[in-house]
């Protein structure tokens, strides 16, 4: 892991800062956090970051880039969210420029922001197809603003590179629907394009980064190509979104961007321990407690069973990193109630002792707990709730 003795030093500083505390919890590092954001920035290139508030999941956090009140300050701009109600819920909270990430076909949700015009202003729905047209019109508008979901992965015959998510692909086929949209009376705003195979993708080997850089070298063209037909429709577009955390530098070197998204880049989660593009700092960590100890080289753990969305396998699973040399069963994992772990620190641990871990993925560790532990350089604490914390679970 990148950087184990700043690593260990966070560490330290987060531990005695919570000692008073119960495991298991989360805890936030805000040097890190905000080193991080500093570095999301440099990365961009001036271009603004818009927050992924699925790999957040903590309105104190989302403030800590875009402002108490949500609406952006520096390069943060504005909020992608992945669930409508969510959406609603940050508006009405004071944000007023939220991208939905994702399509919906929440009929209710639909109806309440059709019904208010604050919230029309404020949101821009996810559409990939006349589908999602109907299920908003019926919901009761067609003025909604609503951005092209354009499918961003590489194509080498039969062969799909990057995640399964637009049919629309061409610029034809873009521009088709948004002659459809504005016929009906929708504002079409923006397109978006999200390069999972090169945000999502560590640079593991040499055949990684070629494909990467085909990858990004094809949507370039592509993409522009697509940006000129919608606008040849729609006219100017207010949104043209690309990019994650690791790829920032790769989409906002292109022209026809206008925002890139990052959200995991605040927390970074192991997923991102192997990017070229730039130095983890991992800020977020969570601490369980050891309850019992079966056998003199393996202590249990209370809790753990945190484990990432995608694909199952060890990638997906959350990491021991404190004390240092400790690791997972293999046939028992991080579990449901307790996780056992192993090693020469195994040894040494006692009843009650901390053991602290990194989560595989983002803000996922949020939707387990219902608060974070914000820690800054003095050693002081803000706890703050999560989305679970202010009663919403968004699916």
């Amino acid at each position: 892991m990148p950087h184990t003795g700043t690593v260990e030093s966070v560490l330290a500083r987060l531990d005695a800062a919570t000692r008073p505390l119960d495991p298991p919890f989360a805890a936030v590092d805000l040097p890190s956090l905000r080193a991080n954001a500093a570095d999301l920035l440099r990365r961009a290139g001036g271009t603004p970051i818009r927050v992924a508030s699925k790999s957040v999941r903590c309105r104190a956090v989302l403030a800590e880039a875009l402002g108490p009140d949500l609406t952006g300050r520096g390069g943060f701009r504005g909020v992608m969210a992945y669930s409508l109600r969510e959406a609603i819920w940050l508006v009405r909270g004071g944000a007023r420029d939220v991208l939905m990430g994702y399509p919906t076909v929440d009929r209710a949700a639909l109806a309440e922001l059709a019904a208010d015009p604050l919230l029309l202003d404020s949101i821009t729905l996810m559409v990939d197809g006349t589908d999602h047209l109907d299920v908003v019109a019926a919901a009761g508008t067609t003025r909604a603003r609503v951005c092209l979901d354009v499918d961003a992965s590489l194509r080498i015959g039969p062969v799909h590179l990057g995640v399964r998510r637009s049919p629309l692909r061409t610029p034809d086929e873009a521009a088709h629907l948004t002659r459809l949209a504005v016929d009906r009376g929708f504002a079409v705003v923006g397109v978006m394009f999200y390069e999972a195979q090169i945000a999502g993708l560590p640079d593991s080997s040499a055949a990684v980064r070629l494909v990467k850089r085909a990858s990004a070298a094809e949507l370039s063209t592509r993409r522009g190509a697509v940006v000129d037909a919608v606008t040849a429709v729609a006219g100017p577009l207010a949104i043209v979104n690309s990019g994650g955390t690791g790829s920032l530098e790769v989409s906002s070197a292109d022209p026809a961007v206008t925002e890139v998204t990052a959200g995991s880049g605040l927390f970074v989660p192991t997923l991102f321990d192997r990017y070229r593009a730039f130095t983890p700092r991992p800020a977020m960590f969570f601490a369980l407690a050891a309850v019992r100890r079966p056998t003199p080289r393996i202590a249990t753990l209370f809790s753990g069973g945190y484990i990432a969305s995608g694909p199952a396998g060890a990638s997906r699973v959350p990491t021991p990193v404190w004390p240092a040399g400790l690791k997972l069963l293999r046939n028992e994992g991080a579990g449901e109630v307790q996780t056992p772990v192993t090693g020469l620190a195994a040894t040494a641990l006692r009843v009650g002792d901390r053991v602290w871990f990194r989560h595989a993925k983002a803000g996922e560790l949020c939707e387990r707990l219902t608060d974070v532990h914000l820690v800054d350089s003095g050693g002081s604490v803000t706890t703050v709730p999560t989305y679970r914390g202010e009663g919403q679970c968004f699916g």
